[in-house]
């Protein structure tokens, strides 16, 4: 009979036929396939990145304490649950009362019954699985509390270690968390099986709850009573690490008054008043009444609304406020000094400072390398010029913000502005073969003086070209695998030819990469699963991947640190270091905690960023607030290799020493540090930045000082900025006023809150030996009224003579560039230096035009060069009249004061084979005539300097005098080498310029 069809009929439609079945089935199968390749694809390439980088401990300790965790504590909430919703199962009643409730409810029974069992499981397990992803995000946690080391000091409040709050109260909280969790979840299920059941009722007559029922609800509301007594007990130690604002401190932590003497005691009493109330919610079975339960949990609430609500208010009021700072000094005293200790600034040493409007030569003398070593090439503006001068190839390119590092020694020794040629695959025509196969690597650093510019206001470099041919680095593997600009992966190795470097007549080199990093993609899974990381089927069947062909990623220095130490915040800023042959990257690690009693959390994210963040990175944590932070490793990332080396910075951090018993063997012993590589360790910036923002409040250790709130400083905005952000920190060679030195430092300005003035210089030193980290603050006195960095860059602009220059540097379309205005103590005053760049039209690069420098409150110099700035500006000072000596103690130089003026003159220098000076044999050696003719030189040499003014120059060579002392002394055996001397003659003329000229004193 033929099928009918039209208005009022359907068409029936029959099963799916076998093939369909089949094929559905089929796809299903496949898809779920599928799903667990892509999570397999996962694991298992971090598994062999972990293996490839010999850190497959960290692997595999992160995956069984999570696995652990997860099935721990996913298996815990799985039974408490699942046995709660068992027990108001069986808890039953045997009848459920006629009722049309009861009656309506019947059909979900009937439609449950055949299910129960499965549905029971179900249940548990979905709870289970959510808990246990949950618990296993607290790895750190967990592997803190069972790896916790004792940080020797305890709080000033309940004289607990500190390391009961950062490592064992977070545990605690934790498991009291998951209880409540636990118990929620439970009496919720229990509750609803007992609706459903009949054994609580919302309609009809008799009793609403039966005695089963009410047996288990009331002891599961006994136990999260029990947990909130549990829970008012660590809340009183938790005081210790509150945080709330105070004193224009918005991370303020720690106990106040009103805590110490209210919330306190008020937390003692809601702990007993909690047992008593649980202890009643136990006896509700017993006694078969909720009244004696429910008055004690409306007890409770109602002491927790008076006792923790309602009498600290009062307290507050009536106790606090009629005599606040008596109150409140003893607990402010032990903030400030848990948090300069928590952040490393307890050592801090703070000296009162008056700078003067003017200077004398003997008064500049012991700056001399301060003055010699200002920093004109300003990292973060001169990058386009290595860009366009040393780039070489489009597919090459440099960070936007270069370097500052030092190289040399004794007298060569400088600051280096230094920059890596790195990949930039935009500069080539993109495919898949061109970005992962040809185009692979960077090549060579770029290294330039950092206190000297060329005629043309170019940098002077010292490592350039492709491949490099400088000097001053060595010998070194220039392959540029790893660095800040490499995120793409590469396949390397086999007998793929990548390009290596082209020629400048063109000519491409090819190299085949032979390091040991990467993962060999011989294996089909292997490279399936590297196809599905990496989204790229052709990975697959390419046949460009050839036999002992590998894949490196994780090519960045800061990634391959976080992944292979995932405890530790890395500074946003690697650098790099070219040593022993060797490129290698150097970052900054950073052991943070929140935990820290009584000391006040910051945000790194915001006290780190400064007007360069966009172009360095930002420090971010775990954990982003924290009241504890030290540098307690230094790490390092092998350019061409991809090696990680982590090395124990800080010996004596607690919190290292929990990270490093768990996970053993992953850091190095400090002494493990290369000696050719530790003098070029520095002070990290983001831990300076963090501890001078502590700083602007809490210089201040006196808390009624303190509590006054009339002395904060604030770091200043960055006048050459256009962002609004603050000025960062500057790498700078400087000698504080208290030493015999200058030393590498990293340096800051404060201003007074809402003031202009500069309020203080605050400095510590970078290089690494016995003075290493070592915080001085130059603290302004109230009269002197030195200007701050942005009253210096007005008094620039503001100057008739300046503003007409700068005004005729803009007019013909060119674009002005204010580099790094530095501060720096020079001669009893303040000097501030400024660089000068012009880009003109069309121009690829800035070039230095002009320098800009203040001393004290009028002596403003705008000119061509530094050395005729300095001379502008110190013209008329008295020259030193002897060279210097070198010190044993301090290991530099120190001036000796003669009683009269005096113009030196040449020292006596033995000619060859005169025995005035005899080496032990007898005889003048060969080493210590050199050395005496180099003392000899570099003696006239500063004389000369100083009498042109050319203040670089005669640091250097005084630098150098030393230097030549120091080998004539040891060429004789150990002797004493006298001094040159000096024959008294004229003095010279007062007021004259050391250029000869007569000019007024400034």
């Amino acid at each position: 009979m033929p099928e009918r069809s039209g208005p009022g009929f359907r068409r029936r439609v029959g099963p799916p036929s076998r093939r369909a079945r089949v094929a559905l089935l089929t796809l299903g199968v496949l898809a779920v396939l599928f799903l667990l390749f892509v999570m397999f694809a996962g694991f298992w390439t971090d598994w062999l990145w972990f293996r490839s980088v010999h850190y497959s401990s960290v692997f595999t300790t992160q995956l069984w304490t999570k696995v652990g965790l997860f099935a721990v504590f996913g298996l815990l909430m799985a039974v408490i649950v699942g046995f709660n919703i068992w027990l108001a199962h069986r808890l039953r009643p045997p009848l459920s009362a006629m009722s049309v409730e009861q009656q309506s409810l019947d059909r979900y029974r009937a439609g449950l019954a055949p299910f129960k069992r499965w549905a029971l499981i179900g249940i548990s397990l979905v709870i289970g699985l959510v808990a246990g992803a949950a618990a296993s995000g607290q790895w750190r946690t967990w592997l803190m509390w069972t790896n916790a080391t004792s940080f020797g000091e305890k709080d000033a409040q309940f004289g607990m270690d500190v390391s009961f709050y950062a490592f064992d109260l977070p545990f605690y909280e934790f498991l009291l968390g998951f209880a409540f969790s636990a118990v929620i979840v439970s009496l919720l299920t229990s509750a609803l099986v007992h609706y459903l059941y009949g054994g609580l009722r919302l309609q009809g007559p008799g009793r609403r709850a039966s005695a089963g029922a009410q047996g288990h609800l009331a002891v599961l509301l006994g136990v999260f009573v029990l947990l909130k007594a549990a829970a008012y007990w660590l809340d009183r130690y938790a005081l210790a690490v509150k945080t709330g604002s105070y004193k224009a401190v918005s991370g303020w932590t720690g106990l106040r008054y009103v805590d110490a003497n209210a919330f306190l005691p008020a937390k003692t009493i809601l702990f007993f008043v909690a047992i008593i109330c649980a202890v009643l919610f136990f006896l509700t079975p017993v006694r078969r009444t909720w009244a004696p339960a429910l008055i004690g949990l409306g007890l409770m609430v109602l002491s927790a609304v008076l006792i923790g609500g309602l009498y600290p208010a009062i307290v507050q009021q009536f106790q606090v406020k009629p005599n606040e700072q008596a109150k409140e000094t003893p607990y402010i005293q032990k903030n400030i000094d848990a948090t300069r200790q928590a952040y490393g600034i307890a050592d801090a040493q703070t000296t009162q400072y008056s700078p003067q409007g003017s200077t004398t030569a003997e008064a500049l003398k012991p700056d001399a390398q301060t003055v010699a070593d200002i920093r004109l090439l300003d990292p973060n503006i001169i990058s386009p010029a290595f860009q366009s001068i040393e780039q070489q190839r489009n597919y090459y390119a440099f960070p936007n913000t270069l370097d500052v590092d030092r190289y040399g020694s004794g007298a060569t020794k400088q600051d280096t502005v230094i920059g890596l040629r790195e990949l930039d695959l935009n500069g080539v025509q993109r495919n898949w073969i061109n970005d992962h196969f040809k185009y692979t690597h960077g090549y060579g650093a770029v290294a330039a003086k950092g206190n000297q510019l060329s005629d043309k206001g170019e940098p002077v470099f010292t490592e350039s070209g492709l491949p490099a041919t400088g000097k001053q680095l060595g010998d070194y593997e220039q392959r540029i695998y790893y660095g800040e600009k490499t995120t793409s992966y590469s396949i390397v190795g086999g007998s793929n030819k990548e390009i290596d470097y082209t020629t400048k007549t063109g000519e491409n080199k090819e190299y085949i990469y032979t390091g040991n990093s990467g993962v060999s993609l011989d294996n089909p899974i292997t490279r399936a699963a590297y196809a599905v990381r990496f989204t790229e089927p052709q990975i697959l069947y390419a046949g460009a991947i050839t036999d002992g062909a590998k894949v490196i990623y994780n090519r960045t220095p800061k990634e391959r640190v976080e992944k292979v130490a995932p405890w530790l915040s890395i500074d946003a800023d690697p650098y790099p270091v070219v040593q022993d042959g060797h490129v290698l990257w150097v970052l900054d690690g950073y052991t943070t905690s929140d935990g820290y009693p009584f000391s006040s959390k910051t945000s790194l994210g915001t006290v780190t960023k400064d007007s360069l963040t966009n172009q360095r990175g930002e420090l971010l944590t775990v954990a982003n607030q924290v009241n504890y932070i030290r540098n307690s490793v230094k790490a390092t990332v092998d350019a061409y290799t991809g090696e990680v080396r982590l090395y124990q910075w800080d010996e004596h951090d607690p919190v290292l020493r929990t990270w490093m018993k768990a996970f053993p063997d992953t850091v190095r012993p400090k002494a493990d540090i290369p000696a050719t590589l530790l003098p070029h360790l520095r002070y990290p910036q983001d831990l300076f930045k963090v501890q001078r923002d502590l700083l602007g409040q809490y210089h201040v250790t006196d808390a009624n000082s303190f509590f006054n709130g009339s002395d904060i400083w604030q770091v200043p905005v960055d006048p050459t900025s256009d962002t609004k952000q603050v000025q960062p920190p500057y790498y700078v060679t400087v000698r504080m006023p208290d030493a015999a030195q200058a030393s590498f430092s990293l340096t800051s300005a404060f201003v007074p809150n809402g003031r202009p003035n500069l309020a203080a210089f605050m400095a510590v030193n970078a290089d690494p030996g016995d003075t290493y980290g070592k915080i001085s603050v130059l603290k302004m006195t109230g009269e002197s009224g030195a200007p701050g960095p942005g009253l210096v860059q007005s008094k620039f602009n503001s100057r008739k003579e300046v503003a007409n220059q700068i005004y005729a540097l803009k007019n013909g379309d060119t674009e002005l560039e204010y580099g790094n205005l530095l501060t720096l103590p020079v001669g009893g005053g303040l000097l501030n230096v400024e660089p000068v760049y012009v880009r003109g039209r069309g121009a690829k690069y800035p070039t230095l035009q002009k320098v800009l420098a203040v001393y004290g409150d009028d002596n403003v110099a705008f000119e061509n060069t530094l050395e005729e700035a300095l001379k502008k500006l110190f013209g008329a000072a008295t020259p030193p009249v002897t060279p210097t000596e070198p010190s044993s103690s301090a290991g530099g130089t120190t001036p000796t004061t003669p009683t009269a003026p005096t113009t030196p003159t040449s020292p006596t220098t033995p000619a060859p084979g005169t025995p005035a000076t005899p080496a032990p044999g007898g005889t003048i050696s060969p080493e210590l005539q050199k050395a005496l003719s180099d003392a000899e030189n570099a003696y006239n040499d500063s004389q000369t300097a100083f009498k042109n003014g050319d203040w670089v120059a005669y640091g250097n060579a005084q630098k150098a005098l030393g230097d030549a002392l120091k080998a004539a002394e040891a060429a004789r055996g150990g002797g004493q080498v006298p001094a040159p001397t000096a024959a008294p003659t004229a003095a010279p003329t007062p007021g004259a310029t050391p250029g000869g000229s007569a000019s007024p004193h400034p």
